[in-house]
């Protein structure tokens, strides 16, 4: 049973970026188990497992571009100390405040990657509105959450929107809340964005994705099968 949820695993990850990453098995005359993301028309194959699909929003931030070319050095700085991607501090700040530090959040949230006062305190932050410590706190929150939620990019870009309780409470999964749900996909649409080496001013395309990382678009869409001897 591990081996084939493992290999279900794998599937899910081989089918990153597909229209429909539904994963379908059936068992041979063999014994061997076949698992697919493409069934192809084949009536042997049957649904195990449904890859919930996620909306990415159409999002739209006008960004401070002056201010934004300014902070990169201090967003590779912070991010090269906690190891966390430059791109994925950019696409949090591109989210939460168009690189705006004066921003205050209606929920008292301040500066460029709105940092609630506890959060600010918690990672040594004492003004909140300075660039440099606000990306300095930001991202060593960046580096915790991804380090609770092991590396998983959704669960930790969830958390930091909506709590790590929530997260928790949720199941491990993206919490059932509007903004949330709205947030994670936005986030990952700038992270692909900086990943590709481009920095859109606007985001308009809407679109659905199945993968749970942002991810290459995989060079080939043809069946993808594993084999595995059935215990």
């Amino acid at each position: 049973m591990k081996i084939l949820c493992s290999l279900l695993l794998l599937l899910v990850c081989l089918c990153v970026n597909a229209a429909q990453a539904n994963i379908y098995a059936y068992t041979d005359s063999h014994g061997v188990v076949h698992l697919t993301n493409v069934p192809a028309g084949n009536h042997q194959y049957h649904m195990v497992m449904r890859t919930l699909k996620m909306p990415v929003a159409a999002a739209r931030a006008d960004f401070n571009r002056v201010a934004k070319q300014q902070y990169q050095s201090l967003i590779r700085s912070a991010a090269s100390r906690y190891g966390v991607s430059p791109a994925l501090v950019n696409a949090v700040i591109s989210a939460e405040s168009g690189y705006n530090a004066g921003a205050v959040s209606p929920k008292g949230a301040i500066g460029l990657m709105q940092l609630i006062p506890a959060t600010a305190a918690r990672f040594g932050v004492a003004n909140a509105f300075s660039p440099a410590e606000n990306i300095n706190g930001g991202t060593a929150y960046l580096a915790y959450l991804l380090r609770k939620f092991s590396g998983d990019l959704r669960l930790a870009i969830a958390a930091y929107n909506a709590g790590s309780n929530a997260v928790i409470q949720a199941g491990y999964h993206i919490p059932p809340f509007a903004e949330t749900q709205a947030y994670v996909p936005r986030v990952l649409a700038y992270y692909q964005h900086y990943l590709n080496g481009t920095a859109p001013e606007q985001i308009t395309a809407v679109t659905t994705v199945t993968s749970p990382l942002p991810a290459p678009t995989p060079a080939s869409s043809s069946l993808q099968l594993i084999q595995v001897s059935s215990p």
